[in-house]
């Protein structure tokens, strides 16, 4: 491939100059507006102008889920019932300004997180308590929204619904209640077995009960049960990121205050963020020598989400030193595996589910999905045994079986080194290796693994600069593949608008803005403290 030209380049680098400067000018004019200064102006040091953009952005986002957000359409339905939203969801201009405020709206809370971070990150000025106020005020507005980025939620009422009707989501599917698919369950869960633990069904199958399946209700209480994981992680994270010597600041902007983590936990309303928030505040329990606490709050996040039992073996390396002999690991492991045995048994027998849910989570993977290597992969190979007369499902689960294999070697031979590593940090890798080696992978995953990555240490440089484009392209892949509209109206047509509008300001972000561009310099990423007028 030929080089660039010098002129070519130099000519490149002048736009770019140009459309810097140009951007920078409008901003000091804007800037000068009494309405717009809180917006578009502001001392360098003043974290407050971060906040209100982020305020807007997340105001943008309420208003364009009305629009695009996913509704269910069963006769209990509040909204299924009435017109007043008509304008914003069966009409094609409601439709399409409702599209692009989401997509606006999202990358803006983007570039808001990013400049709060300039002025908050280990080399700003804001203090926690500022990214605190941050995560507080622009999770204020997502309550209010519909679901966006997923609609999961509506799965968590349906298999509420099946308990209630006596039936195992481990067992039983979905798609065998009559009217599954109006109340808003994803047809991609549908005929799966449960992925969550014995305690959320039964709380599902209470929330369903006390709403009487009015899905609305249940999308409420359940955004009520996200929004305390994410005070719980709010809580346990910079705690435990100051014992371990990381910068508590720096790991609470980098992960809940991550558009990423908001958009998915409360707008998106996943039961994740209790997961996380148990397991974070389970090794702050140990680490300040409450063991059972800390233990049972981890055996509580099995109970939500059973993925969590390979966090166990560094629990128990937690309340060891690094040269601790393989006897004193066999019986930290065994203390931390009663205690957590005991907390699930418990759940299993009030739920009446026991421990199916082991077996459920020993066959997940019967819906790879595509951010699934693994599940990319198993399918291949399968798809290539059928033309040797093989089943394609027989040798694709055999493909993910081997991968489990692998995955669980890689975590016990973490576990049983001799000299012991950081224990959070070791949990982050073995965290990391479930979900990178199973053979299904769905974005907000990562948000499992970032928490104990940060509260282990600070990074910089090329990792850092990776995970602020990962999060936005993330943030952006939700919009466009998330949004719900009329069957009458081309759905292909509104995500190439979702995604045209949102990838122009994500390149704005990282190639032209004149403030967040230097985040993503292959040189200079230092934020400036010059006290400059800046949006």
């Amino acid at each position: 491939m030929a080089s660039e030209s010098p002129s070519t380049g130099g000519a490149t680098r002048g736009l770019r100059a140009r459309a810097t400067a140009s951007v920078q000018d409008l901003r000091q004019r804007l800037g000068h507006l009494p309405v717009l200064r809180r917006l578009a102006g502001g001392s360098e040091l003043d974290t407050g102008v971060a906040l209100a953009q982020g305020l807007v952005a997340s105001l943008m986002i309420l208003i364009g889920s009305w629009g695009v957000g996913w509704l269910a359409t069963t006769q209990q339905s509040v909204f299924a019932r009435t017109t007043f939203l008509n304008p914003l969801r069966v009409e094609s201009a409601g439709v399409v300004t409702c599209t692009v405020l989401l997509a606006l709206g999202s990358m803006l809370l983007c570039r808001a997180w990013l400049r709060l971070g300039q002025r908050g990150g280990p080399h700003g000025c804001a203090s926690l308590a500022a990214v605190r106020n941050a995560v507080l005020l622009w999770t204020a507005p997502l309550m209010l929204t519909f679901p966006v980025f997923s609609r999961d939620v509506y799965s968590y009422l349906g298999q509420g619904r099946l308990m209630h009707s006596g039936l195992s989501p481990y067992e039983n599917w979905i798609s065998q209640l009559p009217g599954w698919f109006a109340q808003g369950s994803d047809s991609l869960w549908a005929e799966s077995a449960s992925p969550y633990g014995p305690l959320f069904l039964m709380a599902a199958r209470g929330v369903y009960y006390v709403t009487g399946g009015v899905p609305e209700a249940g999308v409420v209480i359940f955004r009520l049960f996200a929004v305390g994981g994410v005070l719980l992680c709010l809580y346990a994270l910079p705690r435990l990121a100051r014992h371990l010597g990381s910068d508590a600041t720096w790991a609470v902007w980098v992960t809940i205050a991550n558009p990423l983590f908001l958009l998915n936990m409360v707008a998106g309303v996943h039961n994740d963020a209790v997961m996380v928030g148990g397991l974070l505040y389970g090794f702050l329990l140990v680490y300040r020598g409450h063991r059972f606490g800390g233990v049972l709050a981890v055996g509580i996040a099995i109970s939500i989400k059973p993925i969590v039992v390979f966090a166990l073996p560094f629990l128990g390396l937690a309340m060891l030193g690094r040269d601790a002999t393989l006897r004193k690991k066999l019986g930290a492991w065994l203390y931390t595996a009663a205690v957590a045995g005991a907390a699930t048994t418990f759940f299993g027998w009030a739920s009446g589910l026991w421990f199916g849910w082991i077996k459920a989570a020993a066959t997940a993977g019967s819906a790879a999905f595509p951010y699934a290597p693994v599940g990319l992969l198993g399918l291949g190979i399968g798809w290539v045994s059928t033309l040797v007369g093989g089943d394609l499902d027989t040798t694709a689960n055999a493909v993910y079986a081997l991968f489990k294999i692998l995955m669980v070697a890689f975590i016990a031979w973490l576990a049983v080194r001799r000299t012991t590593g950081p224990p959070v940090l070791h949990c982050a890798y073995a965290l990391t290796a479930a979900v990178v080696l199973a053979p299904i992978i769905q974005p907000w995953y990562l948000l499992w693994l970032v928490p104990l990555f940060a509260a282990s240490r600070v990074y910089d440089g090329g990792w850092v600069r990776f995970w602020y484009l990962l999060s936005m392209v993330l943030v952006l892949v939700g919009v466009v593949d998330q949004v719900s509209v009329a069957q009458w109206i081309n759905l292909t047509l509104v995500r190439i608008l979702a995604g045209a509008v949102g990838l122009c300001y994500l390149a704005y972000i990282v190639f032209i803005d004149p403030k967040t561009s230097s985040l993503f310099a292959l040189r200079n990423n230092t934020p400036r403290r010059d006290g400059a007028t800046s949006p």
